[in-house]
């Protein structure tokens, strides 16, 4: 990679690989009224990975891998909480060992009256 002539040559400080607004029909909630139906979520997750170079796939996460990871939690079948959701969407986002830092945020949609969309954020990293 060139230069400008007296420039420092530039160093990689962060790579994060995001999936925003994700959505995901799941059965969650802990009231009776919610069992037995699905929901949806909305899910963002940013992952920080080590600054290397990326050149192909393989180097990265794929974004469908955090969509697979996020559907197939919602598959396991009913969960209480969206914090209960959201940290096992972290878990599965840090199995991958080239991420160092997983965020995800998970909002339910029509669960607060009057709010855009409650919902809770974690961030877990190794």
């Amino acid at each position: 990679m060139s230069s400008f002539p007296g420039e420092e040559p530039l160093r990689r400080e962060a790579l994060r690989v995001f999936v925003r607004g994700l959505e995901v029909e799941a059965g969650i909630g802990v009231y009776d009224h919610e069992h037995g139906r699905l929901q949806r979520l909305v899910i963002d997750v940013m992952l920080e990975l080590e600054p290397n170079a990326i050149e192909r796939l393989g180097d990265t996460v794929n974004y469908e891998t955090v969509a697979e990871a996020a559907r197939a939690i919602a598959a396991e079948g009913h969960i209480g909480l969206v914090e209960t959701f959201a940290e096992r969407l972290a878990r599965a986002c840090l199995d991958d060992r080239r991420v160092v830092r997983a965020a995800v945020r998970v909002e339910k949609p029509g669960a607060l009256a009057a709010a855009a969309a409650p919902g809770c954020e974690i961030v877990l990293a190794r």
